[in-house]
């Protein structure tokens, strides 16, 4: 074994220790990348990279979007606008056998449209939809899954921070990743919509039928939720034609949901400030995390274990597909344990180098990456939305890892569907202008 997998054996030892012991991991990866980087260079280039990479990743211009698009979240949810979108699918499709689990499904691709936050969106659904599930006699497990599957299109549905921070790492033109993950996004609605048919199908009384909402209703309901929709509709749009790049389109998109939530008279001084102190402070807390992991990945980079892996799967004669199916099988366990933010910035600087060199597109694996770590967040047994989901619902988690279950088929499915057929990502971005 050569140096260089020893310093990636140390690394990734050293940092699974101080996670255990409970350390943070944005200061388990910023100690492990700075110990790394003095045992590979020495001492004064460690001190010299912590001193340049805070400064000059967290003024990049790129990684203005973040904040913007936070900030939209917090005006949106502020809004009430998750009520509207679930009373507005209950209308269509409620009287539907399980119709009100996928009415949930179908709110969260909407309420992710304007959140970009996975545990947000599921968090604001539980106390949303479950009410009403339950009372329709809804299976407890059938209610939490379907919130829980439903959160994972948060970092999906664009606009996404995921993306952009993937965006800002790789080069990869961020506007286009948001395009780019429209057509998996509405993939994951329907088999999530088709998972729900079987289930009920299977077990008639897990979902039943809801009353039919009045016509009358359906429509003051629909008027609740166009200009979100709207709003939506301006980001994206105006990214696909050109009009404004991506940080341009995250400003945007923080005004219009600001007029969106002083329109509908939930916006004052106070829950303004309370939308900027919460963009504040998760706003430091990614780019905590995002210092920590820049470093970590500086090490493997200094010890050469990328090319180290470019070197082995030329030595091994792997065919491109093998090796990107052990990437993602190596993801879905990573997402067990790991948060989906702290697992890409440890990766993707690693896997990225050997993915471009087998001939596949930035963009294509950029999404591919940001759906595996969707099924990661639904994995039993340890996915995050299953244990905000159940903290919040107290759903016993061995009922609830039986119900996702199936939701997590329908990932895999997707998956495999995006990677044997790259143009369902690709083609929409290669129409851009």
């Amino acid at each position: 074994m050569t140096l260089t997998w020893w310093y990636a054996l140390g690394g990734f030892g050293a940092l699974s220790v101080l996670l255990l012991a409970g350390l943070p991991i944005a200061f388990a990866m910023l100690l492990v990348g700075v110990g790394g980087i003095v045992a590979v260079l020495g001492l004064e280039p460690a001190l010299g990279l912590l001193g340049q990479i805070p400064v000059s990743q967290t003024t990049s211009y790129e990684l203005s979007v973040v904040p913007m698009f936070i900030l939209m979240g917090a005006f949106v949810a502020r809004s009430g606008i998750a009520a509207d979108l679930y009373d507005a699918c209950h209308a269509l499709i409620g009287h539907r056998r399980g119709g009100l689990a996928m009415a949930t499904i179908v709110a969260c691709g909407g309420f992710a449209a304007v959140c970009g936050s996975s545990v947000a969106t599921a968090a604001t659904f539980s106390r949303i939809a479950y009410p009403s599930m339950r009372r329709y006699g809804y299976h407890e497990g059938l209610a939490a899954a379907s919130i829980c599957a439903g959160g994972t299109l948060g970092i999906l549905i664009p606009p996404s921070v995921i993306m952009v921070i993937y965006g800002v790492m790789t080069g990869t033109d961020v506007a286009k990743l948001f395009i780019a993950g429209l057509v998996p996004g509405v993939l994951a609605i329907a088999l999530y919509a088709l998972t729900i048919q079987v289930l009920v199908w299977r077990n008639p009384s897990a979902g039943p039928s809801a009353e039919r909402i009045p016509l009358a209703q359906a429509i003051r309901a629909f008027t609740h939720v166009w200009p979100v929709l709207a709003l939506f509709l301006l980001v994206m749009g105006g990214l696909y034609l050109g009009v404004f790049t991506a940080t341009e389109g995250g400003a945007i998109g923080a005004f219009g949901a600001f007029c969106f939530a002083w329109w509908r008279g939930t916006l004052n001084w106070q829950s303004l400030m309370e939308c900027a102190i919460e963009t504040a402070r998760t706003t430091g807390a990614l780019f905590a995390i995002l210092i920590g992991a820049l470093l970590f990945s500086q090490f493997m980079n200094f010890a050469g274990l990328p090319n180290a892996l470019k070197d082995a799967v030329t030595a091994l004669g792997m065919q491109p597909l093998l090796v990107i199916s052990m990437i993602l099988l190596l993801y879905i366990v990573l997402g067990t344990f790991f948060e989906e933010l702290s697992m890409i910035l440890l990766t993707v600087p690693i896997f990225y180098p050997l993915v471009v060199s087998l001939g596949f597109d930035p963009i294509w694996f950029g999404i591919v990456i940001v759906m595996v770590v969707e099924l990661g967040l639904i994995s039993p047994p340890v996915g995050m939305n299953l244990f905000v989901v159940q903290s919040m619902l107290k759903t016993p988690l061995s009922v609830l890892w039986r119900w996702i279950t199936p939701f997590a088929v329908a990932d895999v499915v997707r998956l495999a569907v995006v990677v044997l057929v790259p143009q369902l990502v690709l083609f929409l971005p290669q129409l851009m202008k």
